[in-house]
């Protein structure tokens, strides 16, 4: 079980950033392959949705959360010429699959990316990448530099990161709050001691995979008791499946405050 987070007088300072949401699909993405639903074969382009992963501009920092199978996809959509960090959330493989595309970066800045992870996180990353971690490496191959991060706040250079540790299913996670945005996906609990971190954010995203009920990610029903409870200036709702149905319809339930994010969409903060 998660330990409990004491929530002790944190000071909070608003800086001025701006959020691009790179993806906002489950696993799969939509269209699903194969798949010949209303969503994945009639959807239009707020339907279509890459692996879930956001960028973060502040401190005149981009810093990325996450980096899955269409990892490269978003930098070139995105035109990211620069990026500083890579904060992962849990090392699923629609999380981790893009991380060998930061080589690019390695060969512009001339140094290895910074990669901030659990080290049960880091653990599968060197598995999976095993190449760019043995002794003998192939020229060429993505350089990281790891950071181990747990539930204590910690800084990127001037930007204080708060871990928001929660649950998918059995599986510890972390979301992450900079300033006043709060980010959690890949959730079906977030413990008290998390919910207190992000009271007060101005912009929340959760995670809320369709309308059933799922056992590991937060359903639509479930994303917005939560998000109705912080309820900030504004929510997103992220990492959608093509089960939830058409974007046009689906936004059309929710309540004012609340929104279904699309690939693409930048919000400034």
């Amino acid at each position: 079980m998660l330990e409990l987070f004491t929530f002790e007088k944190i000071f909070i300072f608003f800086k001025l950033m701006n959020v691009t949401f790179l993806g906002t699909g489950t696993s799969q993405g939509i269209p699903v392959v194969a798949c010949q639903c209303d969503v994945c074969t009639k959807g239009k382009k707020k339907d279509h949705r890459l692996r879930t992963s956001m960028l973060i501009e502040v401190d005149r920092q981009f810093i990325n959360i996450d980096a899955g199978p269409d990892f490269r996809c978003q930098m070139l959509r995105e035109k990211v010429r620069k990026l500083d960090a890579i904060l992962i959330t849990h090392c699923h493989k629609d999380h981790i699959a893009g991380l060998d595309d930061v080589r690019s970066f390695n060969y512009l800045s001339k140094k290895p990316m910074n990669i901030y992870a659990m080290e049960r996180d880091q653990k599968a990353i060197k598995n999976e990448f095993a190449y760019a971690f043995g002794e003998n490496r192939y020229p060429g191959v993505p350089e990281f530099n790891m950071h181990t991060i747990g539930q204590k706040p910690f800084k990127i250079e001037s930007t204080k990161v708060i871990p928001l540790p929660a649950l998918h299913m059995q599986m510890e996670i972390l979301g992450f709050r900079i300033g006043g945005f709060s980010y959690v996906t890949d959730a079906n609990y977030l413990p008290g001691s998390t919910l207190a971190l992000m009271l007060g954010s101005k912009i929340v995203v959760l995670n809320a995979l369709r309308k059933r009920k799922h056992p590991s990610h937060y359903n639509l029903e479930e994303a917005i008791k939560v998000l109705k409870f912080l309820h900030p200036e504004r929510a997103y709702l992220t990492h959608i499946s093509h089960l939830m149905g058409f974007y046009a319809q689906v936004k059309k339930e929710l309540p004012p405050f609340i929104h279904l994010a699309y690939d693409g969409l930048t919000i400034e903060i």
